[in-house]
């Protein structure tokens, strides 16, 4: 039987509270995701089928963490599915709209095999766009671009819409870039939660299979909603409105990408009779911190009231350094860190340093370096960015469907097969005249003609390749090795031999060779490992395209964390560092001018914390900006805080040391190194 004895009064509220909408109002460390399994294993042990169970989160690694301790809890309690079931869902919402659409988007015009666009991928095909619209300049940066088509998308498919002539452009653009991907039997992120959409408003009787279902929904950081999300839960639960979802509106800090903090708030509007659960109590935090970031939040006029407290005692004062300059803040904060490793044993992991943006990170890397501390740069370079895994992951996407144009233009001459940039062309050319994809204008024997012999025989040679390997899936079933395949084409068309050629250093041609081989052994392990061969590459490219985060799990060892505020939200640390604690950078001096001042407040709130033992905040008088130093000034968040919580760091290092200080030194030192204390003064 489960034990509900182990969770604290609200937190047993929340899992017994299973019919009608509830909000359970989560704050930081409070024990949100033990709320969520017991939820789902207290559902299941009171009869309801584990299939009838849908939680949605925001990553694929809080999804994986939250399989694994249902599976955990229902493995000890033994309610495991008996075989004939299927265990709960528990995806994101991008793989519910996917897994949805495997199913039904032949109803909307496309076909099964469609393929997932990543970001750059769809830059290609906005940049296709602006080029065929003779755009130019500052209104046609792709990325922009993309961000304001992205935003027209979402915003245009939600109720009260109101379309009008200001929006001609956008309309237009779009209309193209969903043309575009439409004839590549392409999708992109948006489109897996509008397309689902979509269908449920044209073939109601899809969601009415969906409803019956899925009898209860659960959605973790509600917060981070947007319309559309909200519109789809909306849907899925106007049956039997058996809807929990859990957030916190002091954590909402993704209103730049579309978060709607409204959804948390106004809950009440969209689903009435709501029940609203508190989560007040810290597993993380000493009470110092916790009353720092409950004195910050409380600044904030929108919001849900609560009060975070925690039974670990009041704990050190927040650490708080003034810095003549940025320089002098990287080097002293590398050197507390090294400090702490050395006379207080505390592991380089137990240490992180926050910053607002990503450019604050150069300095810190570069004492770290020299300090020669192991460190982990969250955000950097992702594996799936890099040029021999992105040529792989193209040429599978080509061979599962041939007419995703953008990846057929990446690889149709890598390695070098006399298909010039000028040969592509030529064909994109023809197959924009013709309104068909470039795979389609490749086999046209008209379009063919206008190439020289050289030309047209590579044509013939690529697409006797592709026409081959493509066959080879279709026709493969269970006994086939994706991974044997995949190392047969890389062998015959010499992709080995092209990173080896491509680099004249030999270790990053090993490198990269490495690279390679690892996500060639993952082909085999790719779920499930059985069917028909073109479905399991689906799947494959499927669960890398929208395991955007998957470079951030990886475990680092023992080495000092460097992450953005917006990247540390969910993770905990020891001892947290939040440097640049300055007007301009936070709040950021773009927020301030949008007058966003109570995201930027939610953002430091988040980054506070994250401490689980200790905090030190830094402000520089003066900071480097295009090579000369300007002046700064101290957060305005700063006065948020009660004084009797903070400790002037600077005063206290600034201060002579005393003999009893030195003495206190030297035996950690002689400690640390192993040696015999001495047992006279001077010994």
């Amino acid at each position: 039987m489960l034990n509900l004895d182990v969770l604290n009064p609200p937190q047993r509220q929340a899992v017994e509270t299973t019919d009608g909408p509830v909000l359970v109002l989560a704050g930081a460390g409070s024990g949100k995701t033990r709320v969520i399994t017991y939820r789902i294993a207290y559902l299941i042990e009171k009869g309801v089928p584990p299939e009838a169970i849908l939680a949605v989160t925001f990553t694929n690694k809080a999804a994986r963490e939250m399989r694994e301790r249902v599976r955990q809890l229902t493995t000890r309690l033994k309610l495991q599915p008996d075989g004939r079931s299927n265990g709960p869902t528990i995806c994101t919402f991008h793989s519910l709209g996917a897994r949805i659409l495997r199913r039904h988007i032949e109803l909307l015009g496309y076909k099964r095999n469609f393929v997932i666009y990543n970001e750059s991928e769809q830059l290609g095909a906005v940049k296709k766009i602006l080029s065929r619209l003779h755009l130019r300049g500052e209104k046609a940066d792709p990325a922009a671009v993309l961000a304001a088509l992205s935003w027209f998308k979402n915003h245009s498919a939600q109720p009260g819409w109101r379309d009008d002539a200001s929006h001609a452009a956008a309309r237009q653009i779009c209309e193209q870039y969903n043309a575009a991907l439409h004839a590549c039997n392409a999708v992109d992120f948006d489109d897996l939660l509008l397309l689902p959409l979509r269908l449920f408003k044209e073939h109601p009787d899809i969601l009415h299979q969906l409803q019956q279902q899925y009898q209860y929904v659960m959605v973790d950081e509600y917060q981070d909603t947007n319309g559309v999300q909200l519109e789809l839960l909306r849907m899925l639960t106007a049956r039997h409105h058996n809807l929990c979802v859990v957030g916190d509106d002091d954590q909402s800090i993704y209103g730049w990408r579309g978060a709607e903090i409204a959804n948390l708030l106004e809950m009440e509007k969209h689903f009435p009779q709501v029940k609203i659960i508190k989560l007040e109590q810290n597993y993380r935090s000493t009470n110092n911190i916790l009353e720092a970031a409950n004195a910050v939040i409380r600044h904030n006029p929108r919001r849900r009231p609560k009060k975070l407290w925690s039974t670990h005692g009041a704990g050190e004062k927040i650490a708080l350094y003034t810095f003549e300059n940025d320089e002098e803040e990287a080097r002293t904060v590398v050197e507390h860190i090294e400090s702490n490793r050395l006379f207080n044993r505390i592991p380089w992991r137990a240490h992180a340093v926050l910053f607002r943006t990503n450019q604050q990170s150069r300095l810190l890397e570069a004492e770290l370096r020299k300090a020669r501390v192991r460190y982990h740069l969250v955000g950097g370079q992702s594996y799936f960015d890099r040029r021999e895994v992105r040529d792989f992951l193209a040429y599978l996407k080509v061979m599962a469907n041939p007419h995703d144009e953008i990846s057929l233009l990446r690889i149709a001459n890598v390695p070098a097969r006399g298909l010039s940039e000028t040969t592509m062309q030529h064909f994109l050319a023809e197959s924009q005249k013709r309104h068909c994809s470039v795979y389609t204008a490749m086999r046209n024997p008209d379009v063919q003609a206008g190439l020289s012999a050289r030309a047209g025989q590579a044509t013939l040679d690529f697409l006797s390749f592709l026409d081959a390997e493509h066959g080879r899936l279709s026709a493969a079933k269970n006994a086939f090795s994706l991974k044997q395949w995949a190392e047969k084409w890389l062998d015959a068309i010499g992709y080995w031999n092209e990173l080896k050629r491509s680099e004249k250093n030999p270790d990053t041609a090993q490198n990269r060779i490495q690279n390679l081989r690892e996500l060639v052994e993952m082909l085999d392990k790719v779920e499930p490992q059985h069917g028909p061969a073109i479905e399991r590459v689906n799947n494959f490219l499927e669960e890398i395209t929208l395991d955007t985060e998957r470079e951030a799990e990886d475990d680092p060892g023992d080495a000092v964390t460097l992450i953005t505020m917006h990247s540390c939200k969910g993770l905990e640390f020891p001892h947290v560092f939040i440097v640049g604690f300055e007007e301009g950078l936070l709040p950021h001096s773009r927020a301030i001018a949008e007058n966003s001042i109570e995201e930027e407040r939610r953002l430091f709130y988040v980054a506070i914390t994250r401490a689980r033992q200790t905090l030190a905040m830094s402000y520089c008088l003066a900071r480097k900006k295009y090579g000369s130093l300007v002046p700064c000034n101290p957060s305005r968040f700063l006065k948020d805080i009660p004084a009797r919580l903070i400790e002037n760091a600077s005063e206290k290092a600034s201060r002579p040391v005393s003999r009893e200080d030195a003495k206190d030194l030297f035996a950690k030192m002689r400690a640390a190194l192993g040696m015999p204390s001495g047992s006279k003064d001077g010994a």
